[in-house]
């Protein structure tokens, strides 16, 4: 008599992948590293401020024709303006992530970016700021010192 062979689990892994892959595959990402590894591909200081949404591929386009498509990127407000200076950059070391001409060109979409855990907003410690403000005894206005003092301790933690 023959044992009926034990199913095991199969490991997380690979059935999370083929479900995020899904949903990349629908926002027009070729791939989820993309969005994993944006950091690496545009350098930190791009990926600061902005982050992949998705890729829009021109109609009609098949997986055998490969036509560069309009990357759409999340960007903070006050970078977007820096961002779309360096659209070219962007699209140079995508491309060259990708090893092919993927995209084209840029779309911006305004708004805040989507934090991760590993990046926590700052919270402005009041110490800090009455500290800076106690060094700069020449300004008489005291309304004028503390705000100087928060603007300084905002920048230090910014």
């Amino acid at each position: 008599m023959n044992k009926p062979s034990r199913a095991f689990a199969k490991p997380l892994r690979e059935l999370v992948g083929k479900v995020v892959g899904e949903a990349f595959m629908r926002q027009g990402f070729a791939s989820a590293e993309l969005v994993t590894r944006w950091s690496e591909i545009v350098g930190t200081e791009i990926a600061a401020h902005s982050e992949p949404i998705k890729i829009q591929w021109p109609r009609g386009t098949g997986q055998q024709i490969r036509s560069p498509g309009i990357l759409v990127l999340r960007v903070e407000g006050p970078a977007a303006i820096e961002i779309q200076h360096l659209g070219a950059v962007i699209c140079e070391r995508v491309n060259r992530f990708f090893g092919w001409r993927a995209v084209e060109r840029l779309a911006f979409r305004q708004s805040p970016l989507r934090r991760s855990a590993e990046q926590p907003r700052r919270r402005n410690d009041g110490s800090a700021a009455l500290q800076l403000a106690a060094t700069m005894p020449e300004i008489a206005d005291e309304e004028l010192r503390q705000a100087l003092g928060r603007l300084l301790a905002g920048l230090k933690n910014g």
